[in-house]
């Protein structure tokens, strides 16, 4: 069988795709949840607010790092790009596998909620939920099947979509009286009593740090633009401004969030609720604002698994293309989605749909999503003292501060989920460790009019410790 001639990505996306990628990739179901477990740590208004400032400024420092590293290496694939740079094809490779799987087990673990959401409102179409997840999952794969325009428009769409249906609840939260109490029960007589934050500043210390922790995994997703890193028409100028421009939209979008929701809800309701915004939709709405969560809960969904369907086929492409993975991911049709990756993306997420259970690989996911920032960390540092001479041009304006910072935080999420879920952890470090069996191939050359950005690494990279010749074009 002869190997897939390799295609051509399309320089076609610009920066109102890269906001709506962010917005899209970071903003799902969890800020309706995750409200309730940051009041039940921080008891005043004013640190639950603190506390998601203090997440979103984080993830800003996060994509000031990652924009000098997109900026600087605009190939498709992902973390594996700047790792590969950084550390060699082997690490590289071991980085994407491990990117890819934890986006598949991602992507099924959210069809899945959708398949249970459309079933929960339309229970008369009689289908499975299960039934209703493939199916999301096939008309969003069709979508990109259409092409990297198609793509780019339905994630603007839905990206849109998104904000306008939370901003919607926010102004719901702020100009409807609260008229629906007695029905929703949620009056503060009933709620329980929650102590005052402690004064000593160790206790105080303690309970923020343990209420960033989901506050900083709702931030997450912010990094999606890098995906797309070689389809922008000026990934210089767009790439830096998607990430840190889709970061601060998500993080203004989020305070608006929780101050809307402290607006109907006392901090006590809001830590007694497992899902504060349906709670606050009762209250202002009666029973029919469950079912408009619900709908909001649906829309922030089907956004996501836009994102993640177009991005992760991207991750194996990059792998192919350097001879880390099977030629079939190589194929790229007239539009410029890469098919092969494509269905080997929709059929692995439709065999974890099908399994159906996700509580140990959604841990083992997690574990993998907070280890790939780390790498772009250390590659980022790697490339700044081993290729001084490379071509940035968005340079990290707090250096080596925010990346510091950022290592820190993400050694001590990862030493605590392996100290709190050694199984899942250590799993997922096997699972990631599967990379090595891949076998190498001989990696394809670059489309012609690729560009300098499109060149395979091995043919732009000087040795170890050597800086690139000063006339070197791109680098």
């Amino acid at each position: 069988m002869s190997s897939p001639a390799p295609g051509k990505l399309q320089q076609v996306l610009g920066l109102g795709f890269g906001l709506a990628g962010a917005v899209g990739g970071t903003i799902g179901a969890g800020i309706l949840v995750t409200p309730g477990l940051v009041a039940a740590q921080l008891a005043a208004p004013w640190l639950i607010l603190a506390a998601w400032l203090l997440g979103g400024l984080y993830a800003v420092l996060g994509a000031l790092c990652v924009a000098e590293l997109a900026s600087s290496l605009p190939r498709a694939g992902g973390w594996y790009v700047y790792a590969e740079r950084a550390f060699g094809l082997r690490a590289g490779g071991l980085v994407g596998w491990t990117d890819w799987l934890a986006h598949c087990i991602g992507l099924a673990w959210v069809a899945t909620t959708t398949g249970e959401l459309v079933a929960l409102l339309l229970p008369a179409a009689a289908l499975p939920p299960q039934l209703i997840s493939l199916l999301a999952i096939a008309a969003f794969g069709l979508i990109q099947w259409r092409g990297v325009k198609a793509g780019s428009a339905s994630q603007e769409l839905l990206s849109l979509a998104k904000a306008a249906a939370f901003l919607a609840l926010v102004l719901a939260c702020f100009l409807l009286p609260v008229e629906a109490g007695l029905d929703a029960g949620l009056d503060a007589a009933t709620a329980p009593d929650l102590a005052p934050p402690p004064l000593a500043w160790g206790g105080l210390s303690l309970a923020l740090l343990a209420a960033l922790q989901p506050v900083i995994t709702t931030y997450d997703g912010w990094a999606s633009p890098i995906y797309f890193s070689e389809e922008f028409t000026d990934p210089a100028h767009d790439l830096p401004r998607s990430l840190i421009g889709g970061v601060l939209a998500v993080l203004a979008l989020y305070l608006l969030i929780n101050a809307a929701l402290l607006h109907v809800l006392s901090p006590a309701q809001l830590a007694d609720s497992p899902l504060p915004a349906a709670d606050a939709a009762k209250l202002l709405a009666g029973a029919g604002g469950g079912v408009l969560i619900t709908g909001v809960a649906l829309v922030a969904l089907l956004g996501l698994i836009n994102t993640v369907v177009m991005a992760a086929p991207r991750i194996l492409y990059g792998l192919s293309r350097d001879g880390l993975f099977p030629a079939t991911a190589l194929a790229v049709n007239a539009g410029g989605t890469p098919t092969g990756a494509l269905g080997l993306t929709l059929a692995l997420t439709a065999v974890l749909v099908l399994a159906g259970s996700f509580e140990h690989l959604l841990a083992m996911a997690a574990f993998l999503y907070v280890g790939l920032p780390l790498v772009g960390i250390a590659a980022l540092i790697t490339l700044r003292l081993r290729e001084p001479g490379l071509a940035r041009p968005f340079r990290l304006p707090a250096y080596p501060l925010a990346p510091l910072l950022i290592a820190l935080v993400s050694t001590a999420f990862l030493t605590a989920a392996l100290l709190q879920d050694t199984t899942n952890s250590l799993a997922a470090l096997a699972l990631a460790a599967v990379g090595l069996l891949i076998p190498r191939r001989q990696a394809e050359a670059p489309p012609a009019a690729a560009g300098p950005a499109a060149a395979p690494p091995s043919a732009a990279k000087p040795a170890a410790g050597c800086p690139p010749p000063p006339d070197c074009p791109e680098r």
